[in-house]
């Protein structure tokens, strides 16, 4: 099968070289994310934790908040909310308009704490390459792409790394060059670390483009479900209701729920939505949504996690698969390797080709040379 396996290396080579300096950014971005958040807390401190008061109880409004950055950034700047999970942690809230990035605040006292735009700091950069390419939605069909190639490339290894007579295939020789060591460890790597790329890159692809969950759901035979829309009623007339009023009628829908996420209307049209994390959802974040009228403070609509169509709800266990949340430490350390590996894989596979060619270039150059007269 000579000609067969031939068609596998070319086939291999070239979905490497199409798509391997994306795969080794992937990789390398993706490992050093998992250490970099609690490493840019530990750096910003002034950012991210405040000082509890003896009366941590008394927060301050987030309404007040809310009319505070709206009069600097606008009337149309979606504004995101993310409460603080403890005591000690600032309130921070994400812009969306002509300036775009993370704001954060002491949640006692209201006071500023600093500001970064969206590709301002290590982390906001690192995330932004890994998640889009930094470019916006763009970006992710294209990490989609590659993750399909990813899952061909996976293929078309293990049929060229398969058993053969003769051939150790967990060799790996350091005794005899550079060439013939990287050679084994590309060999060797991809096969053992494979499936936990694989895992890696088609959990990430599935998150950053959305019609990916849409065909599931359609696959199984459900139906898509939509975020709800305002009465016709509803005009941008109408003065909104208190922040604060709104997520306490949110709360009221899931008292058990943690609120981690307050989605105001970027239009006058749209309705504000409150997430909130269950006790049984596995998502950090969580997906139980509620949607409400911000003008009349009416409910429209409340999904807990575990009732979204089959494409949403699988998010609940692909993004804590892909971060490593859902399996720890332990897991976190497994993927961090293999994001890792995926980077070695991909340098390893480039480097391997270049030198091969460098080596035929130079063969041609010398039988030319010894076959003129």
């Amino acid at each position: 099968m000579p000609r067969l396996r031939h068609y596998w290396v070319v086939a291999h080579r070239w979905f490497a070289l199409s798509v391997g300096w994306v795969l080794a950014l992937m990789g390398i971005t993706g490992a050093l994310l998992l250490i970099a958040a609690p490493l840019d807390e530990h750096l910003h401190p002034e950012l991210f934790r405040v000082a509890v008061p003896s009366q941590s109880d008394t927060t301050v409004s987030l309404e007040r908040v809310r009319q505070h950055l709206a009069s600097e950034f606008g009337p149309r700047a979606a504004l995101s909310f993310h409460p603080p999970r403890t005591a000690q942690q600032s309130l921070e809230v994400t812009v969306r308009g002509k300036w775009q990035g993370a704001v954060y605040i002491d949640p006692y006292t209201g006071r500023e704490l600093g500001r970064r735009a969206q590709t301002e700091g290590f982390f906001n950069l690192l995330f932004k390459l890994h998640s889009s390419l930094l470019l916006d939605q763009t970006g992710k069909p294209l990490l989609a792409c590659v993750a399909l190639c990813y899952l061909l490339m996976l293929i078309s290894g293990l049929v060229l790394w398969w058993p053969r007579a003769g051939i150790k295939t967990w060799r790996i020789e350091l005794r005899r060059g550079r060439t013939r060591a990287l050679y084994d460890l590309h060999r060797v790597g991809g096969a053992s670390l494979g499936l936990v790329i694989a895992l890696s890159v088609a959990t990430g692809a599935y998150m950053a483009w959305r019609p990916l969950g849409g065909w599931v759901t359609t696959l199984s035979g459900a139906h898509p479900m939509r975020a709800p829309s305002l009465p016709a009623h509803a005009s941008h007339a109408q003065r909104m209701l208190p922040v604060d009023t709104l997520i306490a009628r949110a709360h009221e829908q899931f008292p058990d729920g943690q609120i981690n996420i307050v989605q105001l209307p970027p239009k006058a049209d749209t309705p504000l939505r409150v997430r909130m994390r269950l006790p049984d959802d596995p998502h950090p974040n969580g997906l139980t949504s509620v949607w409400l009228d911000p003008y009349s403070g009416k409910v429209l609509a409340a999904q807990r996690w575990d009732q979204l169509d089959p494409g949403a709800r699988a998010v609940s266990v692909i993004y804590p698969l892909h971060t490593g949340e859902l399996g720890g430490l332990p897991l976190m350390i497994v993927l961090g390797i293999g994001g890792l590996a995926l980077f070695g894989l991909s340098v390893t596979g480039i480097w391997q080709w270049w030198r091969r060619r460098k080596a035929r270039h130079h063969a041609r150059r010398v039988s030319g040379a010894a076959q003129r007269p």
